[in-house]
């Protein structure tokens, strides 16, 4: 199953994309507040906080082997 952010994707192998991809909803959020929508405001930051975490704070972890099938 895809995740919402993966950040093993190719398009985010560039620095400058995952900074991008976070800064944009963080600045359209100042704009959401700033025009009387918290609702809003509250929900791009919220992206913007996951993005961060994904791209920049998460560990990196191996990707897991597949299951293997018992012995029959």
């Amino acid at each position: 199953m895809a995740r919402f952010l993966d950040p093993d994707h190719p398009m985010f192998r560039k620095r400058w994309v995952r900074v991008l991809v976070t800064a944009l909803p963080a600045l359209w959020s100042v704009v959401e507040f700033s025009t009387g929508a918290p609702l809003w405001g509250a929900g791009f930051l919220a992206l913007a906080a996951y993005a961060g975490w994904a791209f920049f704070l998460a560990p990196n972890e191996p990707p897991k082997d597949p299951p293997k099938d018992p012995p029959a």
